[in-house]
């Protein structure tokens, strides 16, 4: 009789833990449940992508921080340019010109005229092309 007892009281219970997964998995699976669920997901989604969205731009800045520091466009870097020795002029060569030091702030670099005058100029469509050729022949 113990026996039967025991068997009835687990079938009991396992009839019981069954209907809680069935209700649970039911309510689950009703729409408002679904849309719930995706709502949240969507917005655990856009949630992601704003803080990946933020990362990116914390490393754009600290990366352009980074060259321009390394390439002297904050102010910072003052390069001076190598000493060389300077060679002797063998006989019958001009001596080379000497290129001016880059402008400092405030100052604003003169290129020096263009001493070659170019005549030619590119045509843009194939019938100014043609018209050009048709004048210079």
């Amino acid at each position: 009789m113990v026996r039967r007892i025991f068997w009835m009281t687990v079938g009991a219970g396992a009839a019981v833990w069954a209907m809680n997964k069935a209700n649970e998995a039911t309510r689950r699976l009703t729409p408002d449940s679904l849309s719930g669920a995706a709502a949240r997901g969507a917005l655990q989604l856009g949630d992601a992508a704003r803080r990946f969205a933020q990362d990116v731009r914390e490393g754009m800045v600290e990366r352009e921080d980074q060259l321009r520091a390394d390439l002297g466009l904050d102010g910072t870097a003052v390069v001076e340019p190598p000493i060389r020795p300077r060679r002797p002029i063998a006989p019958g060569h001009s001596a080379p010109r000497a290129i001016p030091a880059a402008p400092g702030p405030g100052q604003v670099a003169a290129l020096p005229p263009s001493r070659v005058i170019t005549t030619h100029v590119i045509a843009s469509t194939p019938r100014q092309l043609e018209q050009r050729r048709d004048k210079h022949p």
